[in-house]
């Protein structure tokens, strides 16, 4: 019988408020060492925390887009434990009654939708950051991210392979920038993943699980994963017991390393934080907040393919970000065919931003030049291959589809008795080779078009190209 494994994660999103969860120090990413840290942050005697109230709202935010229970009431509570780089020697975090409760989110893996329950999402605050690198023998403290906002966000243990955790991750990394809550960018640890992992025989109870602290790339977790679940397995089948600890995955050995024993629920000794009131919330906040969200990425692609006639695929590209979507909104909105549209967005624009490492927002091209060109092509003053042409120029600052159109001379050639000359000199040139096609060598007619095209510079129509030189050679 082989092995199953069951895999939940706990992901830390940073909150995109201007300032920290109870202070008004800078979130700002960047900034020299211990800039952004006040009395607060440094925990000094007699300061007092005072919650940030967007970081409430972008919480509850979170909870209405996975549908989730969302409380009353939730409470703050203090995590105690010591690390140099939280002066504190607690965290404020939340416990018992968390901000968001009980939702989920549906993964789509190898065309299969997957529920995955979200057992919570709680509020709290980050700590700071060790270097060890800067300061031979010793380690120096950067409290600037001490104090900033969190939303852990923990789900059920549903996933059973590396590709089931990566997608549900994904969905959650591309709904918390959807929604606004979080920029989503990993190198900088706004977003970051904890893996629980475990493995069992089908049917029998869960197994020891470890955990896997703090991965940030999609593609570490799944190396992460495939390294955890072999070592288990290995562990398991030569008669041995799986400690409860947390690990952490080198990236440059490609293997975990034990950190530390696992620790209990207990071994923090959580307690309500007396400094903080419980937060209250009423209906007239959740529809507040309900007011300010957008569409859905799930709704969007729907949409998207009911609307424009789109694929899953196309869709699903298009609906990546809401830039990118509202790039391809605005370009259908200007008259341009929405399929053609899809098409150019998701091949030479996207080619183009990825050599270029831009993202749409600071594409040269906009959505309405680029919905010109798309239209040149569908009233066909341009073949496609022009059309590729044209893109390049506009890409480099040339002007205007039109402008670069009429610049250039590369309006399309449809006048039937134009390129009927045109074929005829192609095939008075070829006389082999036409001899040769009419003795079923057919697949020469892909190299009479090629000619035909040559010689018009590309610019006869294919349709009526084709058309002619069917004619001509049968």
């Amino acid at each position: 019988m082989s092995w199953e494994t069951v895999i939940g994660l706990e992901i830390h999103a940073q909150l995109a408020t201007k300032s920290k969860i109870f202070s008004g120090a800078s979130t700002a990413y960047g900034a020299e060492p211990n800039t952004q840290a006040c009395a607060v942050d440094l925990a000094l005697p007699g300061v007092l925390p005072v919650l940030n109230k967007k970081a409430v709202e972008m919480a509850i935010a979170f909870g209405l887009a996975v549908g989730a229970e969302l409380p009353k009431k939730s409470v703050f509570a203090r995590k105690n434990y010591f690390y140099p780089d939280s002066p504190k020697g607690y965290q404020i975090s939340q416990f018992e009654l968390p901000v968001v409760s009980t939702g989920a989110i549906d993964i789509d893996v190898n065309g299969e939708t997957k529920h995955i329950g979200i057992t919570r999402a709680h509020l709290e605050e980050d700590a700071g950051k060790s270097l060890h690198e800067d300061f031979h023998g010793m380690t120096g403290i950067d409290l600037n991210r001490s104090g900033t906002p969190l939303l852990e966000i923990v789900s059920e243990p549903d996933m059973r392979s590396a590709d089931e955790a990566i997608a549900y991750a994904k969905a959650i990394h591309e709904l918390v920038q959807f929604i606004g809550i979080c920029d989503g960018n990993m190198q900088e640890g706004s977003f970051r993943v904890d893996v629980n992992i475990s493995i069992r025989k089908p049917g029998e109870p869960f197994g020891t699980r470890t955990e896997l602290k703090n991965i940030n790339s999609f593609r570490f977790i799944e190396k992460a994963i495939a390294y955890e679940l072999d070592r288990h397995i290995d562990i398991l089948e030569s008669g041995g017991k799986i400690v409860q600890e947390t690990r952490l995955y080198d990236a440059d050995r490609d293997e975990t390393r034990s950190m530390r024993a696992k620790e209990e629920a207990n071994d923090y000794r959580y307690f309500p934080d007396p400094d903080l009131l419980p937060v209250i919330i009423t209906q007239e906040d959740i529809d507040a907040v309900r007011q300010t969200l957008p569409e859905l990425p799930a709704q969007m692609r729907a949409r998207f393919v009911e609307q424009y006639g789109l694929s899953d695929y196309d869709a699903n590209q298009l609906t990546a970000s809401q830039a990118t979507a509202a790039y391809y909104e605005a370009m259908v909105k200007q008259g341009a065919d929405a399929k053609l549209c899809a098409n150019w967005m998701t091949g030479d624009l996207s080619k183009a931003l990825n050599r270029e490492s831009l993202s749409i927002v600071d594409s040269p091209v906009k959505a309405e030049a680029l919905s010109g060109l798309v239209k040149r092509i569908m009233d066909n003053t341009i073949s496609g291959k022009i059309a590729k042409q044209v893109f390049d120029a506009m890409w480099q600052g040339e002007g205007s589809a039109d402008e670069i159109i009429e610049k250039h001379g590369l309006k399309q050639i449809t006048d039937t008795s134009a390129i009927e000359k045109i074929v005829d000199d192609v095939l008075a040139a070829n006389a082999g080779q036409v001899e040769a096609y009419k003795n079923g060598q057919e697949k020469l007619f892909g190299f009479f078009v090629g000619q035909v095209m040559k010689l018009s510079k590309g610019q006869a129509n294919p349709a009526q190209v084709n058309e002619l030189l069917k004619a001509k050679l049968s």
